[in-house]
């Protein structure tokens, strides 16, 4: 029998004078401090709040309420504002901080979490001709500036340097460091095509020398696509 004094799960740590962006204990909650400014976090991630915090979704008014980056899957960003804390998650992913210092990051449209008011964003493609022809939606989210990102990994992160090219699924790459070259490469035969989903045909290439492309751990799909692998 589980008592109401000793409740399942942890006490979460809300010190006052802590970093923005932090990690409750499994780094499958982003915990966000607000003092009064504002972040972008992904439209519906929220799951718990205290405070005096609002939450600027589609159609509750123009002229800044709202930033959308549209990523390939048409992804939506809300504002919070407000002073108090605010907890982010979605479907149990683990989660990643990056702490950008004047710094760039590109992360997958689907994997960007949250960011700080100092970073801004941007959206991306992938050259690669006829590969990116078959691999299809190849947009992400370049973050610049400085401050907080958070990013979304099915499971546990695998990072690999880029210091030698390595080829990723397109829905198994996370995130990548800023000079890290990409294009889409085809791996398939002309007679091969019947059957194949899009990652057995065309994957990305990362290379770039001090480099990083994050991978989780299996695949995550565009809204309205097949796994890719």
């Amino acid at each position: 029998m589980v008592s109401v004094n000793q409740p399942l799960g942890h006490h979460a740590a809300e010190a006052a004078g802590g970093p923005p962006f932090a990690l409750e204990p499994g780094d499958r909650m982003l915990r966000v401090r607000l003092d009064g400014g504002e972040m972008y976090a992904k439209q519906g991630s929220m799951v718990a709040y205290r405070g005096k915090v609002d939450f600027a979704y589609k159609g509750q008014g123009v002229g800044g309420y709202l930033r959308r980056a549209v990523t390939g899957e048409g992804q939506d960003l809300m504002r919070v504002k407000g002073r108090g804390t605010v907890w982010f998650a979605e479907s149990g992913s683990h989660i990643s901080i990056f702490h950008l210092d004047n710094d760039r990051l590109t992360v997958n449209g689907r994997s960007l979490l949250a960011l700080e008011s100092g970073v801004r964003y941007k959206i991306t493609t992938t050259s690669g001709g006829l590969g990116a022809m078959i691999a299809g939606g190849v947009f992400n989210t370049e973050v610049s500036g400085t401050g907080g990102v958070g990013v979304l990994c099915l499971g546990s992160p695998l990072v690999l340097p880029t210091d030698e090219p390595v080829c990723v699924d397109r829905d198994a790459a996370v995130a990548w460091t800023a000079g890290v070259r990409t294009r889409v490469i085809s791996s398939f035969k002309v007679g091969n095509l019947l059957g194949r989903t899009s990652g057995e045909l065309a994957q990305i290439e990362y290379s770039g020398r001090g480099g990083f492309v994050v991978v989780q751990c299996g695949e995550v799909p565009a809204r309205g696509a097949e796994p890719s692998g």
